[in-house]
């Protein structure tokens, strides 16, 4: 029991850390680097064309149905009130 509480009491010695200098990513860690900047690069380029269009689809189906409701009025506005009721009197 003695040398279980001697080894769990004695202070460890402190770990041995390489020199920082020595230690870099490598080739291998520059290429990982550059493959995740390149992948985030292209999906903000993507996102950004999708959503400029489906700005330019919004623009144009405004477009179209102004264009539409112009129209409608303008036929109703052609229609001679005696096509509607042919028994109402001229005027």
């Amino acid at each position: 029991m003695l040398p279980v509480l001697v080894a769990l009491t004695t202070t460890p010695s402190p770990a041995v850390t390489p020199d920082d200098s020595i230690v870099t990513p490598g080739p291998l860690g520059f290429a990982a680097i550059a493959f995740i900047g390149i992948a985030v690069f292209l999906l903000v380029w993507d996102m950004l064309r999708r959503i400029r269009r489906g700005r330019y689809r919004e623009e144009v189906n405004a477009e179209l149905d102004a264009e539409e409701q112009a129209r409608a009025a303008e036929a109703a506005s052609e229609t001679d009130d005696e096509d509607i009721d042919p028994a109402a009197p001229r005027s």
